[in-house]
C-alpha cells in the first residue's frame, strides 16, 4: 500500500506544465472568430487556459461536474471565534446528503454531482455513495495553543484528496469543483493566508459567519500568534499542519490530483483559496490548472487571488463555501470552450475581417 507522502511526491512529479503549443493554437483560432479580437474578454482567455490543461485545440467542452465538498472540525472553536456550535458542520453533511443546502441546489442547476467527504468532522458520520468516510482525525487541535494536526495527519488528509480526485475522474468527472463545510474554518484560513504571503493577520481576518467587532478582533489576535510560531521559511505541509485545517488539506490534495490527471479545478471561496496557497507552494505548475469561480467578500480571498494570480469569474458578495461559487462558474467555464470550438471563423461566415 502507497504511503501518503510517497502518493503525494508520485502525484506531483506527475504534475506537468499547461501545453504552449495548444494554447498558441487556441490563441491564433480566437484571432479567426466572428468577433473584434479580445471582445469576449476573460472568457477567450478561460478559453486559451484550457486548451494548455487539456492538450488540445479547441480543448472539449467540459460536460460532467463534480463538486468535492471536504468537511472537518476545527478545535479552535472553542476559543469563541464563531458563534456557531461545532454540531452544524455535521448537521450540515447530512443536509447535503439528503440534497437540501444551497451547493446541492447550484450543482442541480448546472448539472454537477456532490460529494462529501469526511476527512476531518468531529461526529461519526456514515459513508455512502454521496458521502464518503474518510476521517484522518475527529477534527483539529486547537490551533491557539499548538499544532492543529500532525504533518503525517496533514499528509494522509492531502493524500484523502488525490484519492477523491482520482476517484471522481475515473468515473468521468471532466471538471473538478472545490467545496469545504467546517464552522470555524475561516480561522485557519486566515492563518494560511497570513503564513504563506507574508500579509498581516489584520488584513486577512474576516467576518466569517458573521461575527462582531470584538471577536473579530479575538480572531484575529489568534490568527497574528499563531503564525507567529512559524519560521520564515517552514515548510508548506509544516504551515498546514500547524495552522490549518482538515478540509484545507482535502482541497490541496484535489487541486494536485486533477492537474495530474489534467483536469481544471474550479476553486470556490476563501477556503479555497487559501488551500490553494499550499498547493501552490507545493507546485506552481499545479495552479495553472485552477480557474476562481468568484470572490468572497472574506477579505483574505483577495490576498489569495492576488498570489495566486486568478481573476475571479464571478463577483456577487458571496461567503457561503460549500462549493457555491464554484457552481455558479461552470457554466462560464463551459461556455468559454464552447465559443473556442462552435463560432465561426471569419472564413467559413464568409464575413469580411475589418483589415481587409
Amino acid at each position: 500500500m502507497t504511503s501518503p507522502r510517497n502518493l503525494i511526491d508520485a502525484t506531483l512529479a506527475r504534475v506537468r506544465p499547461l501545453s504552449d503549443d495548444a494554447m498558441r493554437r487556441a490563441r491564433e483560432r480566437q484571432a479567426l472568430l466572428t468577433k473584434p479580437a479580445g471582445a469576449l474578454g476573460v472568457l477567450e482567455e478561460v478559453s486559451i487556459q484550457l486548451a494548455g490543461i487539456m492538450d488540445v485545440c479547441p480543448p472539449p467542452a467540459p460536460a460532467s461536474p463534480a463538486v468535492a465538498v471536504f468537511a472537518g472540525d476545527h478545535g479552535v472553536l472553542a476559543q469563541g471565534v464563531s458563534p456557531w456550535p461545532q454540531e452544524v458542520t455535521f448537521a450540515m453533511v447530512e443536509n447535503i446528503r439528503a440534497g437540501g443546502a444551497a451547493v446541492n441546489v447550484l450543482a442541480r442547476s448546472c448539472g454537477a454531482v456532490v460529494r462529501v467527504v469526511d476527512v476531518g468532522v468531529a461526529a461519526e458520520v456514515v459513508g455512502d455513495e454521496t458521502v464518503l468516510a474518510r476521517n484522518v482525525r475527529r477534527g483539529t487541535a486547537d490551533l491557539s495553543v499548538g499544532p492543529a494536526m500532525t504533518r503525517d495527519e496533514a499528509e494522509q488528509a492531502i493524500a484523502v484528496g488525490i484519492e477523491v480526485a482520482d476517484q471522481l475522474v475515473d468515473a468521468g468527472h471532466d471538471v473538478l469543483l472545490t467545496g469545504d463545510m467546517g464552522i470555524g474554518n475561516t480561522t485557519p484560513s486566515a492563518c494560511l493566508l497570513a503564513a504563506l504571503t507574508g500579509t498581516p493577520a489584520e488584513v486577512v481576518t474576516g467576518r466569517g459567519t458573521g461575527i462582531d467587532d470584538e471577536t473579530l478582533a479575538l480572531k484575529t489576535r489568534i490568527v497574528a500568534d499563531a503564525v507567529a510560531r512559524l519560521e520564515a521559511d517552514a515548510d508548506p505541509i509544516d504551515v498546514l499542519a500547524e495552522v490549518g485545517g482538515l478540509e484545507h488539506a482535502g482541497v490541496v490534495g484535489l487541486v494536485l490530483g486533477a492537474a495530474a490527471r489534467r483536469v481544471p479545478v474550479i476553486l470556490d471561496g476563501v477556503i479555497a483559496g487559501s488551500s490553494a496557497l499550499v498547493a501552490q507552494a507545493l507546485s506552481r505548475d499545479a495552479i495553472a490548472y485552477c480557474l476562481a469561480g468568484h470572490r468572497s467578500v472574506e477579505p483574505g480571498h483577495r490576498t489569495a487571488l492576488a498570489q495566486l494570480e486568478l481573476r475571479p469569474l464571478v463577483d456577487l458578495d458571496l461567503r457561503l463555501g460549500e462549493g457555491s461559487g464554484a457552481a455558479l462558474a461552470f457554466p462560464l467555464v463551459r461556455a468559454a470552450a464552447l465559443v473556442l470550438d462552435e463560432m465561426a471563423t471569419f472564413d467559413s461566415a464568409g464575413v469580411t475581417k475589418k483589415d481587409d
